[in-house]
Parts: C-alpha cells; sequence; structure tokens
C-alpha cells in the first residue's frame, strides 16, 4: 500500500452461488496477496453463510446486484477488484468508491481500466484467476474445496436430486429427473429433492411422479447453511448446470451435472475430478431462451443414471 489513508481489499461479485463458489481461487489469491488488509466481499446478503466458510473474506458488504454497491467509508478502499463482469456498468459502481488501485478487465467505455481483455469462451475459474495473474497476483484455479459446514445434514448420505434451475434453457424435464430418482430410490438409496421456495411445485411434481413421499421434498425448507451441510454429507448430487453442482464441487461430493446450453468447458467441475460427471448433448444454444435448450435434452435419463451410477461407486 501507498501509505495514504485507503484501506481495505473491496471486491465485487454481487451475483448467485454457483458465481461465488467459481470465484473461491481468485478470493484466496487476494488474500494471500494482501494480508494485512481487511478483504470485503460485495455480494448478496442471502450468500452470508456462505461466505462464512471461505476462509479469504473478512467481510460481506451486502450489495443486491449492479448499481447497489454502498461502501461505507470514508476512507476509500486501498484496492477495488472486479470480479463481477466485462464492464463498464460494474467497473463504474467500483470506480465511484476512488479506490486507490483498480483490478479490472479492460473495457473502452472505462477511462483508466487497465487490465486483460474479456475472452467470452473461458471457463469462469480460469477467468478470474487470470485477471489477478495479469495484475500480478497468483490464484490457483484448482482450490475451489471448501470446509465442510459446521451444521448436521437434514438426511445424511442422501441422493440429492435438485431438479430446478435459473432460466428455462438449463431446465432439464421433471419427468426425467423422475424417472432418475425412482431407479435410484429402487436401489435402496434414500432420496430427497432439493430446490427454493418457488421451485416447490417442481420439487412435488417429481417426487409425486418418482414414487417418493412428500417428505422427500426438502424444496423451501432449507436455509443455505442446511443445503451446504445437506450437499456436503450426500452421497450424490444430481442437478443442473446450477448452484447446487459447484456446492457438489466445492465440498467434494459425488455429482451428475447436466449441461446445456452452456457447455463444460465454461462452467463444469474440475474434469481432474472424477467424482463429478459433467454431461453435455454438444450444443451451444441461447442461455437466456425460453425453452429447454435441445443439447440439453439430448441426454436421456439412462445416460443420467449411468452416470449417477459411476459417481456413487467412486463413493463407495
Amino acid at each position: 500500500m501507498s501509505g495514504t489513508d485507503a484501506e481495505g481489499v473491496l471486491i465485487l461479485r454481487a451475483l448467485g452461488i454457483g458465481d461465488l463458489l467459481v470465484a473461491v481461487p481468485a478470493l484466496r489469491g487476494l488474500r494471500a496477496a494482501f494480508p494485512g488488509e481487511r478483504l470485503v466481499l460485495a455480494a448478496p446478503k442471502s450468500l452470508g453463510e456462505l461466505v462464512e466458510l471461505i476462509d479469504a473474506v473478512d467481510e460481506l458488504l451486502p450489495t443486491a446486484g449492479l448499481g447497489t454497491l454502498d461502501w461505507p467509508g470514508p476512507p476509500p478502499p486501498a484496492v477495488g477488484v472486479n470480479l463481477h463482469g466485462s464492464g463498464p456498468e460494474s467497473t463504474k459502481d467500483l470506480t465511484a468508491t476512488q479506490p486507490e488501485r483498480l483490478i479490472t478487465h479492460r473495457h473502452p467505455d472505462v477511462a483508466g481500466s487497465a487490465g486483460p481483455e474479456w475472452v467470452e469462451e473461458q471457463h469462469e475459474v480460469q477467468r478470474w484467476c487470470g485477471l489477478l495473474e495479469w495484475h500480478g497476483i497468483a490464484a490457483d484455479p484448482a482450490d475451489l474445496t471448501l470446509p465442510a459446514p459446521p451444521g448436521p445434514s437434514p438426511a445424511p448420505d442422501a441422493v440429492v436430486i435438485h431438479p430446478g434451475a435459473g432460466l428455462p434453457p438449463r431446465r432439464w424435464p421433471a419427468e426425467r429427473f423422475a424417472e432418475v430418482a425412482r431407479a435410484l430410490a429402487a436401489e435402496g438409496h434414500s432420496v430427497v429433492v432439493t430446490g427454493s421456495p418457488g421451485e416447490r411445485e417442481l420439487a412435488h411434481e417429481v417426487a409425486g411422479k418418482a414414487g417418493l413421499s412428500a417428505d422427500s421434498v426438502l424444496a423451501g425448507r432449507t436455509e443455505l447453511a442446511e443445503l451446504c451441510a445437506l450437499i456436503a454429507g450426500a452421497a450424490l448430487v444430481v442437478c443442473a448446470d446450477t448452484g447446487a453442482g459447484h456446492l457438489a464441487t466445492a465440498f467434494g461430493t459425488p455429482s451428475v451435472v447436466l449441461f446445456g446450453p452452456t457447455p463444460p468447458q465454461r462452467w463444469g467441475p474440475p474434469p481432474e475430478r472424477s467424482q463429478h460427471v459433467a454431461l453435455w448433448g454438444g450444443n451451444v444454444g441461447d442461455p437466456f431462451g425460453s425453452e429447454p435448450d435441445p443439447g440439453l435434452l439430448r441426454i436421456s435419463s439412462g445416460d443420467v443414471l449411468a452416470a449417477a451410477r459411476r459417481a456413487v461407486a467412486h463413493r463407495a
């Protein structure tokens, strides 16, 4: 630091669960680079219980999204770090706090934003580690693992079926999730269905078609800390490309993650971790469409069951 009154490292990542977890290696790189500074993460308040598991963050600054960053200075932050996006909005949110040093990608609409070019076709973990590397800070892309959460699992050693996804192109059909759940339950596994409060109807649909009891539906009944404990202690997680898959990677839990329309090369688990199986139909499509991606629909329930059995065998 330069010796001015500026203090702290302000990091912007005001997104969701998966977005936070792929940034863990970068957060740890920043912790190592600034050991004497207070690291403040600007992220949604709802992620607080997960942020507490990351051994690199000193403080969560509740930030719902772009345009809501409210740094409580003075003084300004010594370093502002844009782990949110390519800019210009995210970069301008940070520059408004007047950091002494700015770590971001270069953007033509933001004067003085020195940094690497944004590369769209890049794994998200590598993107943020590469950003730090350009600015002279080391980060290990493989450093994704989190410690197990302190609380007990609501369903120890269960198979977790998580059928929801944020946008229609990533939503594999409920009846196929039900076929997988039914088969795994018939093989003797305890199966639970998870999701957000808004996904309870979907979860009950999957459970009903699978012949599971209503008690197996945990959607809308678990806080984030309980979901973390559930996935950390699960036998297997089966889900679309969503936060549940990233939690499985973080806790080393075997998983089968269904990708489409975005390939696993962009958001998938590390290929060297054989307990995680990424399935992809080979079709890159519109991630903001109104229908399930055609490539995602090429993945059959048989494909998922075969992958699930391999993943469970790996755990044994």
